[in-house]
């Protein structure tokens, strides 16, 4: 795999192949892209703009903005894209190490964006290679927005994440060094039902009253497969919504994710923000 050398990004021309990865990622219409006329503003204004390039080839890119977060100065991570025939070579990681680096040079010490808490292998990244962490759920953020929904008719739920760039778990995590979890050992808020073999899985009744210090959540390792069951989709994110709703309010936070079959989100209690 080639390497990739990362940049900020300033030129119109760039914006533009901006525009075309948001195509290539996401397969979205006009009218959800994010234009090349809202990158030249907000690089003019404090926004981070960040490139991946191979050779002369743009072939990724992280974008956030200057934010407000509980009253504390921040970045809001945007956009993480990196072209698909290049998904899996963690480029993207590259491209938010980079990002929180140049946060940091700006005096910047908290970023925070969303994500679909279906997605698996975007948890991982976020939550146990960078160490963001989080206690807040979003229901149907991005209202009936079909280019942002699963499925027919699921809502566009996102979890909410602050990734504290200096704190010490953050440190640890760029250095590698991971806490083991055994997921055995905890107990599951959520879980497929007995027997089921993914993708052939359905969710158990939520567990929301376990009394222990670390709970899991389990999610599908891949969404996709999932949509051959009319209504499975809906049903997993159901009963992830009511259990990250139930736990947050306990006061656990989102603290790990272990990917694999099954995958599963670890809240811990008594997490502390500043």
């Amino acid at each position: 795999m080639p390497s990739l050398r990362i940049r900020p990004l300033t030129k119109t021309a760039e914006f533009a192949a901006c525009v075309e990865i948001q195509r290539d990622v996401w397969g979205h219409d006009d009218l959800d892209i994010t234009p090349i006329h809202q990158f030249c503003v907000a690089v003019q204004t404090g926004a981070i703009l960040l490139g991946g390039f191979i050779g002369r080839d743009l072939v990724g890119y992280v974008y956030s903005f200057p934010a407000v977060f509980n009253g504390r100065r921040s970045q809001h991570s945007h956009h993480l894209a990196v072209r698909r025939d290049l998904q899996g070579a963690g480029f993207g990681k590259r491209l938010k190490w980079a990002q929180r680096k140049e946060a940091l040079r700006r005096g910047c010490g908290l970023i925070t964006w969303t994500y679909d808490p279906m997605k698996a292998r975007n948890a991982n990244l976020n939550l146990h290679a960078l160490g963001a962490e989080g206690r807040t759920y979003l229901r149907n953020f991005y209202g009936d927005t079909p280019a942002l929904t699963l499925d027919d008719g699921v809502p566009t739920d996102r979890l909410l994440l602050e990734w504290r760039i200096h704190s010490a778990r953050v440190e640890s995590r760029k250095a590698g060094k991971v806490p083991a979890v055994d997921p055995a050992a905890i107990p599951k808020a959520v879980e497929r039902k007995a027997g089921g073999v993914f993708p052939d899985i359905d969710p158990r009744r939520p567990r929301l009253s376990l009394e222990a210090p670390a709970v899991l959540v389990e999610v599908p390792r891949s969404i996709a497969p999932l949509s051959s069951k009319k209504g499975r989709i809906a049903a997993w994110q159901a009963s992830v919504r009511t259990a990250f709703e139930a736990y947050f309010r306990r006061g656990f936070g989102l603290d790990d994710f272990l990917f694999g079959d099954p995958s599963f989100y670890v809240l811990k209690k008594g997490k502390k923000w500043p």
